[in-house]
């Protein structure tokens, strides 16, 4: 007999996502306490605070006037914020547009299901009995996309507004020192990775209990219409992700093939004309796009979890707390992450460059193994002894032991995913050291070596994964692979705060540079940026490894509510869906990868010509044109970002609508299986080529000082490669997971109507 009930969920969950909203406040306001001048005043009180601050007035150390550079700091945040802002704006206008018109999608494919009936019908998994009419499941499911979409958005601008507020107060701190620089930017993280998931978790739940209000004891249908919050979730995820990749990297590849290679000047140099343009990228598409993937990851596997255990024992008898069992330990992955977090704020204090690596490690390690204990507390208390679950048509009694070995596999195999993409994208590694060492012999080899470490590293990822997946599904059947997807997303909140660090750091860098800072600030925001690079490369690792687990529970769902008996690979039209789902993720690559080649081709123009036209830009008596290069990047991105778009939304209402459920079986398993290898090589090409031109850079060791300094040729060729990286790292590699789980939760939104009306080619031929 379970320990918690009804009741007790029923607090619990929201009680864990108010917590997990007054601890991110909290942080926000710690952050806040760093001050920075208004960007419109002559010195803002600079002076005044860092006196206050440090107990001596600093202004004359260094030979730098601290008044002018905190005004300066200011002035950029503010150009960095306001370009970032005006950029989503733009781009959330184009996605109402969509959001309306695809809910109108919804609401007429499955109020067609069954012809607009308004009359109950039979249940779908127990035909003796009636539930709400089809024309209700399409008027709810289109109300969940709705809210998924504008959650989606919410957490992307939320996390940017974070990220622009916290990038000149870390840059400010690192005067004082990078553990101080280190704790502001790891608190911003925390304060945007404890909203989103908290704000999450507390939106889905409360529309769950809104929705039960006029679905009763219709649970299959109340969590069939809940799915539709995920695709909305990745539908705006799969835009945020692909447009701010555009925006971001052409203004990265723009800025870097001028400024580094072609006038060897530095990172961020304030000269380089597309050096506002590249900061603001990162928080449109380092922080918003990732905000709004990682949310929708969390939103369908919790869907996909609901879905699958509405048609088991747990619905049929309708066992609020253990159904609310997906949530509970969402709920208890924030508590968990909560104290994970106060170690690396409060207790274990970072006072060197090197401590900062291991201090973002731990931070995953110490999640992992309190969630494991969390995740038994959750099974054992919540849930019955035994019961059955659905299993393709049969019933699988399961123990309640079991759901914990499946949430456990897939957060344990989420680590080693995050361990292996360590290994294979920090410099502190050989495999990197080895794509460095490379660029002796120029660009070429440079490639060669990025391409081979990205290939190998799919290998240990992919067993991991596979792992989880046979235990899971051996145990639970397709709800132990939700559950494992799951328990990989349990530490988001962590995941987040880590991910969010990175792009943080990096504006602090080129805040610091920019502003003219002393060198040693300079040194210290590089540090943090090195870090943040790798654990950015983990948390794709974790997004990509969970795509997969969510896409194949997602798929099983699919395939149970479309009534497909077996899904058969000698079926010639199964087996024409399975070729065709594998090439969609190397044609939307292609479209991204072209999309972000075309953009950079004009910056580079701009940043030429401006270089060559304006007198006294070279020697800094002038000032370039920063909004023209900001307006290249942002029509791009927003012209470009439809076409691949389309081509992921388009994709699976062609095939079920066209060919039938089988057909699209099949390209939901191609698209699966492809996608995440190609992503998983992506990601990690790009991290080792960012992280061997950053080891160049540093100059740490022997070996990397012989490569070196800045600007000698095998630095030039770390920067081509870097380059290269950068879309794969950034735009198409993080993409990818989107499109495999985005097509997968749209299959199975759109299943009732693919299973009465689909196939209309096939029935003819």
């Amino acid at each position: 007999m379970a320990v918690i009930g009804t009741a007790g969920a029923e607090v619990l969950i929201p009680l864990a996502a108010v917590i997990g909203i007054a601890f991110a406040v909290f942080q926000w306001y710690v952050v806040a306490k760093v001050p920075v001048p208004s960007h419109d005043s002559e010195d803002g009180g600079g002076a005044a605070a860092q006196k206050g601050r440090s107990g001596h007035d600093e202004s004359a150390e260094d030979g730098v006037d601290y008044r002018q550079v905190e005004a300066r700091c200011a002035e950029i945040q503010h150009a960095i914020s306001i370009g970032a802002t005006s950029f989503l704006f733009t781009e959330y206008r184009y996605l109402a547009v969509f959001m309306a018109g695809f809910a109108v999608v919804i609401f007429m494919f499955l109020g067609s299901a069954q012809r607009f009936s308004t009359r109950p019908e039979p249940c779908t998994y127990d035909p003796a009995r009636l539930c709400r009419p089809a024309l209700a499941n399409a008027a709810f499911s289109m109300i969940a996309f709705l809210l998924g979409a504008l959650t989606s958005v919410m957490s992307g601008y939320l996390g940017m507004r974070v990220a622009t507020f916290a990038n000149a107060r870390t840059a400010l701190e690192a005067r004082r020192g990078v553990g101080r620089a280190f704790v502001v930017a790891f608190r911003s993280g925390a304060a945007m990775g404890f909203l989103l998931a908290s704000s999450a978790l507390f939106v889905l739940y409360v529309a769950i209990n809104l929705f039960g209000v006029y679905y009763g004891d219709d649970w299959g249908g109340l969590y069939e219409s809940i799915t539709g919050y995920g695709l909305g979730g990745s539908s705006m995820a799969l835009f945020g992700r692909v447009g701010g990749g555009i925006y971001t990297k052409a203004a990265d590849v723009g800025a870097d093939l001028v400024g580094k290679v072609e006038r060897n000047i530095p990172e961020d140099d304030p000269r380089n004309p597309a050096v506002i343009a590249d900061n603001v990228g990162d928080n449109v598409g380092d922080i918003a796009g990732m905000g709004s993937d990682l949310f929708g990851s969390y939103a369908e596997s919790s869907c996909a979890a609901l879905f699958v255990a509405s048609i088991s024992s747990f619905g049929t008898e309708h066992n609020f707390a253990a159904m609310m069992y997906p949530l509970l330990i969402s709920a208890m992955g924030i508590v968990v992450c909560l104290a994970t977090t106060v170690v690396a704020t409060d207790l274990a204090e970072v006072k060197t460059v090197e401590e900062i690596g291991p201090a973002l490690k731990r931070q995953i390690l110490i999640s992992t193994v309190l969630m494991t204990v969390g995740i038994a507390i959750v099974s054992f208390l919540v849930l019955p002894h035994s019961f059955t679950l659905f299993d393709f048509g049969r019933r699988k009694l399961v123990k309640n032991w079991y759901l914990f070995i499946c949430v456990s596999a897939g957060l344990w195999a989420g680590l080693v995913i995050g361990y292996v993409t360590e290994y294979f994208t920090s410099n502190a590694y050989r495999p990197v050291q080895a794509v460095a060492n490379s660029c002796r012999t120029g660009a070429a080899t440079n490639v060669i070596f990025g391409l081979a470490v990205g290939y190998k590293s799919v290998i240990v990822p992919i067993f991991a994964i596979a792992t989880a997946i046979y235990a899971s599904f051996r145990l639970a059947a397709m709800y132990g692979i939700a559950l494992a997807a799951l328990g990989m997303l349990s530490t988001i909140a962590t995941g987040l705060s880590i991910d969010a660090y990175g792009p943080i750091s990096d504006n602090a860098g080129g805040i610091a540079e920019m502003s003219g800072m002393p060198h040693v600030v300079r040194e210290r925001t590089d540090a943090l940026d090195a870090a943040g690079n790798t654990t950015a490369a983990i948390g794709k690792g974790f997004a990509i490894g969970s795509a997969a687990l969510v896409s194949l529970a997602l798929f099983g769902a699919y395939v149970s509510r479309a009534g497909v008996a077996a899904v058969d690979v000698l079926s010639p039209r199964v087996f024409a869906g399975l070729l065709v789902g594998a090439m969609l993720p190397y044609w939307f690559s292609a479209m991204t990868m072209r999309s972000v080649g075309s953009a950079a081709l004009a910056m580079v123009e701009e940043v030429r010509r401006q270089f060559d036209s304006i007198p006294g830009l070279m020697e800094g008596t002038a000032k370039p044109d920063y909004a023209t290069c900001v307006k290249i990047s942002t029509d791009a991105s927003l012209k470009k970002m439809l076409a691949p778009g389309a081509l992921v939304m388009l994709s699976p209402l062609v095939a079920g609508t066209l060919f039938g459920t089988e057909t699209l079986a099949g390209l939901l398993a191609g698209a699966l299986v492809s996608g995440v290898q190609v992503a998983i090589s992506a990601s990690n090409s790009g991290g080792a080529w960012d992280n061997a031109k950053k080891y160049i850079e540093a100059g740490a060791s022997a070996e990397a000082r012989a490569l070196g300094p800045k600007g000698s040729d095998a630095h030039k060729a770390a920067v081509i490669g870097d380059t290269i990286g950068d879309p794969l790292k950034d735009t198409s590699g993080p993409s990818l997971n989107i499109l495999i789980k985005l097509m997968a939760v749209e299959a199975l939104v759109f299943a009732p109507f693919f299973a009465a009306h689909g196939g209309l080619i096939f029935k003819h031929l």
